[in-house]
């Protein structure tokens, strides 16, 4: 694997203005999320002043050197007030007007919806209110890519055991189970989001423990959905971010190689690959839908007819963003700071042929790509010989890394003695100092300017 060196900062983004905080938004309490840790170095290694929200001291996100202040905070994720109110003491204690980027579903969705107190002291993107739930819904996507003539695989709710019996038999296995609504609690810890169901046992198992109550919002908690089928290549993904114009610049296209669990989870290998006509194809949605801020797409190319099936649009970051970077140093991060900040964002320049590993994932995803013959360990290490992005290790900031295996390694001793213990939900933000406070100049004291901030909801509450 090539290891990568220290970054220099880009000689195209020298003249960026970093004197606007970033606050990086999470309300999934996944310690492992390590799209939130690539948000920190980006911004980071330009000189922009990052506040993280995490959950722990030992979070490994948090305790990179480009952290410049660390938030213990567990909102949950089902009570707005809560989260704006948590939000209102963090920009008092910033102390000024901070770009504020949600790195799940929750947060993004939160922004959309009740984020219009907050303008006052966080700049977001503004997409329409009720279109980042459509969109990150299964079953409304579904609906919605029909409504844009936009491919989709054959996609229903089942309300009962037999309905799903009888979809399964229509569409064959392998079948793809979902979680409407990921972002919901209603869903029991741990479980996948996405499985996919390879034999009529696997399938009756499944059925047998079939949820009998509603998911989320009073809607049944899973969809089916027909596994489309594919070469070694099918699985892609779109990473982009919209302006207020609704314009994706820039607008990336990859190659999902591996994935955790395999064929059915997030990417642990993926490839930057240029593919100009899905560019242009999403290109057009994005421009129908109004959409703005940062999005993730998962798209399957059908072998049958050679068209690319829309399977997920995540309004948000996408935990793999940073297995693209142009000629000129820009991602999706740097083009949102530029665009919300008022400052001009560089031509979009071709991304060159860039490798990206999460390590920890990539491990659990070879074994079981070696469990279904599909990988062996010789093929597993030729894979990873030329690697220009990993999402843990990095030269310049090792602290993340040694502390990712570390709580791997504790989670994997404990989990078979007891769940891990998590904070209460509702606990207030909690904040500490960061690495880098000593790098960044400090925040203002908070003026008379900054009107409080009105944290209720759009029904009152």
């Amino acid at each position: 694997m090539r290891r990568n060196s220290v970054p220099a900062r880009p000689a195209e983004l020298a003249a960026v203005d970093t004197s606007t905080p970033a606050v990086v938004l999470k309300l999934d309490r996944n310690v492992f999320h390590h799209g939130g840790l690539g948000v920190i170095r980006s911004l980071g290694r330009l000189g922009v002043p990052v506040h993280t929200v995490c959950e722990d001291p030992l979070a490994p996100a948090a305790a990179s050197r480009y952290v410049c202040g660390r938030w213990r905070w567990n909102p949950g994720v089902d009570d707005p007030h809560r989260i704006a109110a948590g939000l209102a003491l963090m920009a008092q204690r910033i102390g000024r007007r901070a770009v504020l980027i949600p790195t799940d579903d929750a947060g993004a969705l939160f922004l959309a919806e009740h984020g219009a107190p907050l303008r006052q002291w966080f700049l977001f993107p503004a997409p329409p209110p009720d279109l980042p739930r459509r969109v990150a819904d299964k079953y409304e996507l579904h609906l919605l890519c029909r409504e844009w003539d936009v491919s989709t695989p054959q996609t229903m709710v089942p309300t009962s055991p037999s309905e799903a019996r009888d979809f399964a038999s229509q569409v064959g296995f392998p079948l793809v189970v979902k979680q409407i609504r990921p972002w919901c609690p209603t869903y029991p810890a741990g479980s996948p989001s996405t499985r996919l169901v390879r034999t009529p046992e696997q399938f009756a198992a499944l059925m047998a423990g079939w949820p009998d109550g509603p998911g989320c919002r009073g809607t049944p908690g899973l969809m089916l959905q027909e596994y489309v089928p594919g070469d070694a290549g099918a699985d892609w993904f779109f990473h982009g971010y919209c302006a207020r114009d609704s314009a994706c610049r820039p607008g990336f296209t990859g190659v999902k190689l591996r994935s955790y669990p395999p064929h059915a989870g997030l990417t642990s290998l993926g490839r930057a690959v240029d593919n100009e006509p899905l560019r242009r194809e999403v290109g057009r949605l994005l421009t129908g839908l109004s959409y703005r801020g940062l999005l993730d797409l998962d798209l399957r190319r059908d072998a049958r007819d050679d068209r690319y099936r829309m399977l997920d649009f995540n309004p948000r970051l996408g935990a793999q963003f940073r297995v693209f970077e142009d000629a000129a140093g820009l991602d999706v991060v740097r083009a949102a700071y530029l665009d919300l900040t008022g400052q001009p964002v560089p031509e979009e320049q071709p991304c060159p042929d860039r490798r990206l590993v999460v390590e920890n994932y990539d491990l659990l995803a070879a074994l079981g790509y070696r469990r279904r013959g599909e990988l062996d360990l010789r093929g597993w290490v030729r894979s990873l010989r030329r690697m220009d992005e990993t999402a843990w290790f990095a030269r310049d900031d090792l602290a993340p890394f040694g502390l990712m295996w570390l709580r791997s390694g504790w989670r994997a001793f404990r989990r078979p003695f007891r769940p891990a213990a998590r904070d209460p939900v509702g606990t207030a933000p909690r904040y500490r100092p960061g690495p880098a406070r000593n790098r960044i100049p400090a925040p203002r004291a908070v003026t008379g300017q900054h009107r409080p901030i009105d944290t209720t909801t759009s029904d009152g509450k």
